[in-house]
């Protein structure tokens, strides 16, 4: 019949649930003389029981049932299959010579039957009732399964454009491929360093792992692959031994042939390759798969694209800072400039150290914002200090023209910024605070202690109050930094403060060897930049 080439229509397995003899011999030739399988039964416990114990092609798609049974009614019978997970999704035909009122039929559809037929019933009436509810049923299950293979790939989408590195990125997209396809799986892609990464899974929850073979398999696999199609990838078909020899991966066993899928963003860019049987790409699988290997590509493009733009950026904040320190008599000065984790962006910090008319100048701040904006004005906003350092202000005017300097180039950027000027031949020195973390002073034979005088942000337009003048003697460590030495996620800023205080106190005193001491305590892991500034005054 032409109906059966629709999938939907297919034949299938019914179960017929009859005490009749007869009607249940007449409803069952028909089905089959239709070409569908047919399991029988002759009340409902029996029907119940075949539907429980029934696996693979055997479990039917369908049930037939008569309302009036011996042992229970067929409407109770309904009921049971539709209460029963594995059952649900069963369409049930109600059929019977006896209840065949209004009110029969509306109580056998609210109670859960798909359809309800009353006797005397034609063939053709018959099937096509049994084909529509399978139609029905059938594209219910598929819809349902999309949308769980839909929300599987958003899962996996997510977890790629996570993914730390090349090797953790192949291990998530073949688990991810998995799960997918509900197959083995395998990924090749290129790290951000240009190596081949490979991962493969032997299907869901089986851990993924890496494997070898030959060198530059992605391009012995592109070109052997089909011109490229309109979803923008390129397919290439090995039998399972091709793959195994090629890549030296097993996890395909006697798949038959092997799909490999290779998507890639653009011309010139390489490409990544994911692997599954070539079976497990029936249907509207295939699009589901090529779009997880466009993902991919993409995900690996986003994580090369940030690399570019944080090298950059790095490169552009090293211009900014300080290429040497001053050597001003009396004064010896270290300094530490640690960036940021590898996937965090690049802040604004940054330190200046100015020989001005009235002393030695040490600036230490933060732009606040991470980008490459935020690096831009920080190299703006310390060829400003050096210029207004040099004029010979003191340190609180300077903040006050760099506050107008914000206000006017880049209003809206705000910036903590702490100013130290360290007078010649005096004991002494000129703190001025402008949101900044407090910098601390370590006395010669006491402990350490913070210069803890605060003025606003810069930023805001607010005056800023005079410096602040701090006894130093001879022997005495500055040290001023940012706050990314100290700031801990979920905890209080007061506690890294204390914790920084007690170690200067007990630190060493060259002040090298006081700038590698604290970075190794305190900067390991941060997702900030670190800027630390030390000067000991003899």
């Amino acid at each position: 019949m032409t109906e059966q080439a629709n999938p939907d229509s297919a034949a299938a397995t019914v179960l017929v649930v009859d005490d009749d003899d007869t009607s249940r011999y007449i409803l069952a030739s028909w089905l089959r003389r239709d070409g569908h399988r047919v399991a029988e039964a002759a009340d409902g416990a029996q029907g119940l029981a075949l539907l429980a114990a029934a696996t693979g092609e055997d479990r039917p798609e369908l049930a037939v049932v008569d309302v009036n049974l011996p042992d229970m009614s067929g409407f109770q019978v309904c009921e049971s299959i539709k209460a029963d997970p594995l059952t649900a999704h069963l369409p049930v035909i109600h059929v019977s010579a006896t209840a065949i009122e209004v009110n029969d039929r509306a109580q056998g559809l609210y109670r859960g039957a798909d359809a309800y037929l009353t006797e005397p019933i034609a063939p053709t009436e018959f099937l096509a009732t049994v084909t529509a509810a399978l139609r029905y049923a059938r594209a219910r299950r598929r819809a349902e399964r999309l949308a769980g293979r839909i929300a599987v790939l958003n899962q996996v989408t997510l977890d790629v454009y996570g993914a730390r590195d090349g090797r953790s990125f192949a291990a998530l997209a073949a688990a991810g491929a998995a799960g997918l396809m509900s197959a083995p799986a395998a990924v090749l892609a290129l790290d951000l360093d240009g190596r081949e990464v490979r991962a493969a899974t032997g299907g869901p929850g089986d851990g993924p792992r890496p494997f070898g073979g030959e060198a530059a398999v992605l391009g012995v696999l592109a070109d052997a692959s089909a011109p490229q199609e309109g979803t923008g990838t390129r397919t290439a078909v090995l039998t399972a031994g091709q793959w195994t020899g090629l890549t030296g991966c097993e996890v395909f066993g006697d798949a038959g042939e092997v799909a490999v899928i290779l998507a890639r963003t653009s011309s010139g860019r390489p490409p990544v390759a994911l692997a599954v049987p070539a079976r497990a790409l029936g249907g509207g699988d295939r699009d589901l798969f090529a779009q997880l290997a466009r993902t991919c590509a993409l995900a690996l493009e986003a994580q090369r694209g940030l690399r570019e733009e944080q090298g950059l950026a790095l490169a552009l904040q090293r211009t900014f800072l300080p290429s040497r320190l001053p050597s001003a008599p009396g004064v010896g000065l270290a300094v530490r400039y640690v960036p940021a984790g590898s996937r965090a962006e690049v802040g604004g910090d940054f330190y200046e150290a100015v020989e001005t008319p009235g002393g030695l100048l040490l600036a230490i701040g933060d732009v606040v914002g991470h980008s490459l904006a935020a690096v831009v004005v920080m190299g703006e906003l310390r060829q400003a200090l050096r210029a207004y350092a040099i004029e010979g202000h003191e340190p609180h005017v300077v903040l006050d023209r760099l506050d107008a300097f914000l206000a006017q180039f880049h209003p809206g950027v705000t910036v903590t910024a702490c100013l130290v000027l360290v007078e010649p031949g005096r004991r002494s020195v000129l703190v001025a605070n402008a949101g900044h973390v407090p910098p601390v002073l370590r006395d010669p034979g006491g402990p350490a202690r913070y210069l803890t005088e605060h003025g606003v942000v810069l930023g805001l337009g607010a005056a800023h109050p005079p410096a602040v003048r701090h006894p130093a003697p001879a022997g005495s460590t500055l040290l001023l930094f940012t706050d990314g030495l100290v700031e801990v996620p979920g905890e209080h800023l007061d506690r890294g403060l204390e914790a920084l205080r007690r170690r200067i106190t007990e630190g060493p005193r060259d002040l090298a060897a006081l700038c590698d001491h604290l970075l190794g305590l305190f900067a390991e892991g941060r997702q900030d930049d670190v800027a630390l500034l030390a000067a000991g005054l003899d």
